[in-house]
């Protein structure tokens, strides 16, 4: 697309939206993001969609979206870009009046698979699926999350909410899919054909990241750092991954240090990331997700899902910078007994790291792929 589009990015999840918008505007498109910041990581927005407490909260948040103020704001783009399903907090009965009204009111509306949907859902409960393992279900065992949060699955399995998601899939004009994970079940159940989905991957703006080289501490010892939102722990198997951690802290004091942040704004947690060596992320992903991929861009090495089906889906044949990480706990903590036993291994990944992104993730990288597929569906 050679003309400047006017492009509205509509909810956001861990900075997702904003970071694209900076790849996006690099192409010299006009770009603005309306959301409510992520909540508490109170990410940067040009239109803001925070909401109140409660049931009132969200009938203001509605009306302006709706009929009020932000209403005007919402209209008039050549290309509106949804952040999943659930672009701001409110019911679905609201999202989809919203949704018409940006449907008639935009040129084109494309969503991104980001988050949980009914095709997610789907998809992590198939026994069939590809993926043997998610948050839900290892092999054919229901996970902790899925014990504790079994009545998430129910409802978006339910008829409203499948009604809902199936409501925006039949009135968009296409999917892009942010992770290996989601175009999996886009591709599987979205009910879309192959030409409106595309990958897209999670952008990270190597403008605002520097890379710092592996420098050993003065004390010797590998730094460890693992960061979760509280109300998601169990979702990334971060329970997992922390009791392992802090064994291995225990056990081994003279290899290692471990610091545990939780529900931080985002500034802070960047700082608390710049100062680890080794960043642990997610149990039960096969794909790099936002934290990996902005610690890798700074020179960590990261612990999380990396299996080979997503380097081969991305085709990548030669960088192998993430260190894999299987949901079973003795595996987990001889996983990170390896990593922290063997720190003359921690450069070497760290610069395979922000070359990864630089190739595969960088803000231009992904904003392109956006740009590409928009430019070859079919215009209004």
């Amino acid at each position: 697309m050679s003309r400047q589009l006017k492009i509205l990015l509509l909810g956001d999840t861990s900075n997702f939206q904003h970071t694209l918008a900076a790849g996006l505007r690099g192409f010299g498109h006009d770009v603005t993001v309306a959301s409510d910041g992520t909540g508490w990581m109170n990410t940067a927005r040009d239109i803001d969609l925070s909401r109140g407490d409660g049931k009132p909260g969200g009938a203001r948040l509605w009306y302006r979206m709706r009929y009020g103020s932000l209403a005007p704001r919402l209209k008039g783009y050549d290309i509106v870009s949804l952040s999943g399903t659930h672009f701001a907090r409110l019911q679905p009965a609201l999202l989809t009046s919203i949704f018409d009204m940006v449907r008639r009111a935009n040129k084109r509306v494309y969503m991104t698979a980001l988050a949980t949907d009914t095709n997610h859902i789907t998809e992590c409960l198939d026994p069939d699926s590809p993926i043997a393992y998610n948050e839900w279900r290892v092999g054919n065992t229901p996970t902790p999350y899925a014990a504790e949060k079994g009545l998430i699955a129910r409802a978006w399995l339910a008829d409203p909410l499948r009604a809902y998601c199936r409501h925006l899939t039949d009135h968009i004009d296409g999917i892009v899919t942010a992770l290996y994970e989601y175009h999996i079940a886009a591709t599987r159940h979205s009910g879309l054909p192959a030409s409106r989905i595309a990958y897209g991957g999670i952008p990270v703006d190597l403008d605002t990241i520097t890379f710092t080289p592996y420098a050993p501490a003065p004390d010797g010892r590998v730094r460890l750092f693992l960061g979760y939102p509280s109300a998601r722990m169990h979702e990334k198997g971060a329970e997992r991954l922390l009791a392992a951690a802090r064994q291995l802290a225990a056990d081994r004091p003279d290899l290692c240090t471990l610091d545990v942040a939780s529900d931080i704004p985002l500034a802070d947690f960047r700082r608390r990331l710049d100062a680890a060596h080794v960043v642990i992320d997610q149990l039960y992903s096969y794909t790099p997700a936002t934290t990996a991929l902005m610690a890798m861009a700074m020179g960590k090495t990261v612990i999380t899902g990396a299996e080979d089906d997503y380097y081969r889906f991305i085709g990548e044949p030669t960088l192998r910078p993430i260190v894999n990480v299987v949901p079973d706990d003795r595996a987990i903590y001889e996983t990170l007994l390896h990593v922290v036993s063997t720190p003359g291994l921690l450069a070497e990944r760290g610069r395979q790291g922000r070359e990864f992104v630089e190739r595969h993730n960088s803000a231009t990288v992904v904003a392109g792929r956006y740009l590409t597929f928009w430019n070859h569906q079919p215009h209004p």
